[in-house]
């Protein structure tokens, strides 16, 4: 980010601050609960929005050397990304030509050679088909051209973007527009992957996005924890097309407020959150980054899946920000901390904070929404980022746009 974004950022939430007041959309929008336990609403989204979209499926460091592999199944579409023997991203559907089986199971590792566990056909780190066994009982076959079905896929600003149809378009410039830019001034393909959590519960996937749209619960649900370093009530949105960043201040702001404007540093005072459509959460700062993608379980709207991924620079990592020590039950994660807390603290907290907290609301909010009894829920005016899903999810399924409420 341009050290006068971080500039007018920070100064725009120090005015919030002090005027105690939030951001303004200036409008209240009904949304109705229908789109969150609707069958064939959940099939339009799971084909437009995860089998015909891009999808970041991580990091650069999350194959980090020749031959090094991650498999992805959460997307509707098994999906295999290697980085070949030449060093170059690539990703396949995770299944052999001959019946389809996979031929990875692991999550990821690193291997030059992938066997089908069913007969034992094998595929090189590019996809190439190596070996049939007993090809002269089984018929000839034209090795060329029955390699792993390649996807679309592309490595830029160390993030891994992967199209899960062969024939969809994978368009960077278009996808991301100015973020492309923006992401340049991180250093994500440094970052170095540390571990991960996985949160299954039972709320739909839009509602667990929805954790992630407003700071207006942060001193109420999180008053014992993000509570303890965020102000909560202030944001600073900004829009990209489809995606958005969003930024929050914590207590650290007010150290810079007597301090020239060229010392100032975003990372000392805010958490800077970038929402990429439709289903990603992703945190960086110069020495971390929290990766976190949010999928609908194909079927059941009323369950979801969130895989949180850590990264760390080395220098985080030297710091001790990776160690095999336990946290302590008084450690509270800030995602804004330039040296991002100790990984098992990270995972410790996103326990604590977003599946005991924010996501037990999300099971709330979905048995409510399943009684039937409640038609509607209301986005005010200071949850922008909540209208701006909205807004995107039903414009992309060309439906009509949110109800807008008139006062007075």
């Amino acid at each position: 980010m341009k050290h006068d974004t971080e500039v007018t950022i920070l100064r725009a939430l120090m005015d919030q601050l002090d005027a105690g007041k939030n951001i303004d959309a200036g409008v209240q929008y009904r949304m109705p609960t229908a789109d969150y336990i609707c069958p064939q609403r959940a099939a339009k989204e799971q084909h437009h929005f995860f089998s015909n979209h891009p999808q970041l499926v991580g990091l650069s460091n999350d194959l980090p050397t020749k031959n090094s592999f991650l498999s992805v199944d959460e997307i509707g579409v098994p999906i295999l990304a290697t980085r070949d023997q030449n060093g170059h991203f690539r990703a396949f559907l995770n299944a052999c030509r001959h019946r389809s089986a996979r031929v990875v199971s692991e999550a990821r590792g690193q291997k030059s050679v992938f066997m089908c566990p069913f007969h034992h056909w094998s595929y090189s780190s590019t996809g190439a088909l190596l070996n049939v066994p007993n090809e002269d009982h089984f018929g000839a076959i034209d090795k060329s051209c029955m390699g792993l079905v390649e996807l679309p896929a592309e490595e830029r600003n160390g993030l891994l973007w992967v199209h899960p149809n062969p024939n969809g378009a994978l368009d960077l410039d278009t996808l991301l527009g100015d973020l492309n830019e923006e992401f340049s001034s991180y250093s994500a393909g440094k970052l170095i992957y540390a571990g991960e959590t996985t949160i299954q519960k039972r709320l739909n996937w839009k509602l667990a996005n929805d954790t992630f749209g407003e700071t207006y619960h942060f001193g109420k649900l999180h008053k014992d924890t993000l509570g303890q370093l965020y102000y909560g009530n202030n944001l600073h949105l900004t829009l990209f097309g489809q995606h958005h960043r969003f930024v929050t201040a914590n207590h650290g702001l007010a150290a810079m407020r007597d301090e020239p404007t060229e010392l100032w540093r975003i990372a000392r005072g805010t958490f800077v959150l970038y929402y990429l459509f439709p289903n990603i959460q992703f945190l960086i700062n110069t020495d971390s980054a929290t990766l976190i993608r949010i999928y609908p379980v194909p079927g059941n709207p009323s369950e979801s899946i969130t895989r949180i991924s850590f990264y760390f620079s080395q220098a985080a990592i030297d710091a001790g920000a990776v160690d095999n020590e336990v946290a302590d039950s008084g450690d509270v994660y800030d995602p804004g901390n330039k040296r991002g807390g100790s990984l098992q603290a990270n995972l410790e907290v996103f326990k604590s904070t977003i599946e005991n907290e924010d996501y037990v609301m999300g099971e709330m909010q979905q048995k409510a929404a399943e009684s039937g009894v409640v038609d509607h829920i209301v986005f005010g005016r200071n949850e922008p980022a909540l209208h701006h899903f909205h807004t995107s999810f039903k414009a992309a399924l060309d439906e009509a746009p949110l109800e807008r409420i008139v006062t007075g």
